[in-house]
């Protein structure tokens, strides 16, 4: 139980005749950054609605830092902090005011409330601007500054759903860092909601991909691309196109299983890693001229849209 600090089985969430979480099963690491991805009406908001207790579920259970979002919202709500992609600011207050006034609303202690608000304008290099109304601060300014919000209380668990959504790349950029600072060095466990699937390579330890939904995997980027994909792969970047009797001494290598060629590079699927030198002995032998050679982990995007377009299921041929 001490480490996962989200826990569901069978969630559901029905709307009339539409099930907007179907059967959810998921388990959150405690500490870690957890991708949640999907397209729009997927069923990611509505997950985190549940998670909060803002929303009670049609079916299954749950737990979110060992307490029942149904029965005890309160405290779960007292251990969570949540980033909507829409900042909802009291744009006619300064950044400082807006924090007071929530920092009231999350019970903090009065007398420790000034210096906690002191200290997440400076985090999020807000302290030079903290007496100006909301509403004339950047996109990017408005949401560091919902973020800072969303830490007042210091919560366990921090969800945050497109945190970057509409941001230039420099104010996007320096979101991201908050995020990974919060992880790393503060140990806040993070369920992120994103469409931006660099960024959630980047930021996240595993992820689950959902759509309509159903949740179709969960894992690292490793574990997923090991799922869906046999073998591993090989690039091998020549200073020319390969010839067909090259390509034959390569197919004839024990262990390879596909080659893709595109221009110059040389995509080869193998059993295992370690047949590589053998490829490169028989590139040689061949006569080839090799400019690079790269073992291929496949990316995040190829992951999440291999996932989308075959419902979770692993290939069928190899």
């Amino acid at each position: 139980m001490a480490d996962f600090v989200i826990e569901a089985q069978g969630l559901t969430r029905i709307f009339g005749a539409q099930r907007a979480v179907d059967g959810l099963d998921l388990r959150v690491k405690r500490g870690e950054v957890f991708g949640f991805l999907g397209p729009n009406g997927a069923g990611k908001t509505t997950t985190v609605r549940l998670l909060n207790g803002v929303l009670a579920p049609s079916a299954g259970v749950m737990r979110v830092a060992s307490f029942d979002p149904v029965r005890q919202g309160s405290a779960v709500r007292r251990r969570t902090g949540v980033l909507t992609e829409t900042p909802a600011l009291y744009e006619q207050l300064t950044a400082r005011q807006n924090l007071l006034i929530f920092g009231e609303l999350y019970d903090i202690d009065a007398r420790q409330l000034p210096a906690r608000v002191d200290e997440l304008l400076r985090l999020f290099d807000l302290a030079d601007r903290a007496n100006e109304r909301a509403g004339t601060y950047s996109k990017g300014m408005k949401q560091r500054l919902a973020l800072a919000r969303a830490l007042l209380h210091d919560p366990e668990v921090l969800f945050l759903d497109e945190p970057t959504a509409g941001l230039d790349p420099a104010a996007a950029r320096q979101v991201t860092a908050l995020i990974e600072g919060l992880s790393k060095k503060e140990g806040h466990t993070i369920f992120l909601c994103t469409h931006n699937l660099t960024e959630a390579q980047r930021l996240c330890d595993r992820v689950g991909v959902i759509s309509r939904g159903r949740l179709l995997a969960e894992g690292t980027p490793a574990e997923l691309a090991d799922h869906l994909w046999r073998g591993n792969w090989v690039q091998i970047t020549l200073t020319g196109s390969p010839s067909e009797a090259l390509l034959a001494a390569l197919r004839a290598v024990v262990g390879v299983i596909d080659i893709k060629v595109d221009g110059t590079a040389l995509d080869m699927r193998v059993d295992t890693i370690e047949r590589t030198p053998a490829l490169l002995r028989a590139a040689v032998l061949a006569g080839a001229e090799i400019y690079s050679v790269t073992p291929r982990r496949r990316s995040l995007e190829e992951i999440y849209f291999e996932l989308q377009a075959n419902g979770g299921a692993a290939e069928a041929e190899p």
